[in-house]
């Protein structure tokens, strides 16, 4: 009876996620259809707010140097940017690294500034001492490895322009820079061009939600200073703070045509370490925002934690009970082999054949709609709908998709062992940058 009702559990809850996905993938769907079009316009806009672009940087000295005069020669009136470098407690030649960036001939005259900083708190720290030196209307934030593309600036500011009272924020579209290094960083870019291409523009397209990302976005100055800056030591500051203005009420508005081209890890360990951090970071804002989730309040707050709390907690946990049931399921069937008699322990009837039924269905719908995901998430992006790709997503769901499950369930024991030992939680650890 147990086994039966754990079985049922589990399924349902499985099936619940593959409900909300494919709500958000026909969203993303319809989004893609409308906006087909392939000539972008960047015609001029009728007002260029002051722009402060941050750069916060750790040890960053292999690709500071690109994402630096990227951003120097973004498409935007020069005298309408400024941009401040941080080599945040750096013990390489980041510093160094600036500095000759802003020696170069085509950058002189730039509102070019430079800071050796020693200080605590982080990158919520960085953008705090950044946000009481911003001389612009807006803050734009990029990781010292997102290279921004030309347009990038223009399109977050022609977005917020659109509403500038509601969209207080704005945020573009990432893109794996070193995608085909290895397998891992292949499967990386699938998950990056996933999450970028279908999971935020469906939610944006279905209730206006949006997402700060740690990169690639400008957020109303003003704003930020009235809500009391970035949270100091924030894991994920990026989540934190996109909780804060969805309980203003105010907008996080998709500009969908931004991109920047950033560095993902190229080695397990780099992976682990920095996707720890990121479930960490996003465990900590669901559980001080879960009191939103009852009473009254902004219904995207709810939703943002609902969504957090199922895919961090409940299907996660499904999903990690449905395993445990089937490989139990298995090694009773191999046992059988060798001592008739044994029965599957977890079954609905005395046959199993509805329980087999259930469990290939089930089986074959998350493949089926992974699949699904990818497929129609590389033909929105020019040069990525290949046979190899379908391949290496086919290989990565039972390989690298995993990997998740072996995250969350460590982060989910940080947590709680932080707060049974009273520990500081917050550690950054650095990801390994590479060249090229």
């Amino acid at each position: 009876m147990i086994g039966q009702i754990l079985m049922i559990i589990s399924l349902i809850s499985i099936w619940a996620s593959l409900a909300i996905a494919l709500v958000v993938l026909f969203s993303a769907v319809h989004f893609w259809f409308k906006h087909s079009d392939f000539e972008v316009d960047t015609s001029p806009l009728d007002y260029y707010p002051m722009i402060t672009v941050v750069v916060p940087a750790h040890n960053e000295d292999v690709v500071i140097s690109q994402t630096a005069q990227a951003i120097l020669d973004l498409n935007y009136p020069h005298d309408r940017v400024e941009i401040i470098l941080f080599a945040d407690n750096c013990s390489d030649n980041t510093y160094q690294e600036m500095k000759k960036v802003k020696a170069r001939p085509q950058n002189a005259g730039r509102d070019l500034t430079l800071i050796d900083r020693t200080g605590t708190g982080g990158k919520a720290g960085v953008l705090n001492d950044a946000l009481k030196m911003a001389k612009g209307e807006y803050i734009c934030v990029y990781d010292a490895d997102a290279m921004p593309e030309k347009n990038a600036l223009y399109f977050l500011v022609k977005k917020v322009m659109e509403n500038p009272e509601r969209h207080v924020a704005s945020f573009g579209r990432n893109k794996t820079r070193n995608a085909n290094q290895n397998f891992l960083t292949r499967c990386i870019n699938q998950e990056i061009v996933v999450t970028q291409r279908i999971q935020h523009v469906g939610m944006w397209h279905l209730g206006k939600i949006g997402r700060i990302p740690g990169t690639n976005f400008i957020i109303n100055t003003a704003f930020v200073k009235s809500i009391g800056g970035w949270r100091n030591g924030a894991l994920t500051e990026d989540t934190d703070i996109s909780f804060k203005i969805m309980q203003s009420g105010k907008l996080i508005a998709l500009a969908h045509n931004s991109e920047a081209f950033q560095q993902e890890p190229e080695t397990l360990r780099s992976y682990y370490l920095q996707r720890k951090r990121w479930a960490k970071g996003n465990y900590e804002v669901v559980i001080a925002n879960f009191k939103h989730l009852f009473g009254r309040g902004n219904w995207r707050v709810k939703w943002e934690v609902f969504y957090y709390a199922c895919t961090f907690f409940w299907f996660n946990a499904a999903i990690v009970l449905s395993d445990i049931l089937f490989f139990i399921n298995v090694a009773a069937l191999i046992f059988g082999l060798f001592k008739p008699g044994v029965t599957v322990p977890f079954a609905f009837n005395a046959d199993n054949i509805y329980m087999a039924q259930l469990l290939l269905f089930n089986w074959l719908l998350m493949i089926l709609l992974y699949l699904l995901q990818i497929s129609i998430s590389l033909a929105t992006q020019h040069g990525q709908a290949t046979v190899k790709q379908i391949w290496i997503a086919l290989l990565a769901y039972f390989t690298y998709t995993q990997l998740f499950i072996i995250v969350s369930i460590s982060s989910v024991c940080s947590v709680i062992m932080d707060k049974i030992l009273r520990r500081e939680g917050t550690k950054w650890v650095k990801t390994k940058r590479f060249a090229g």
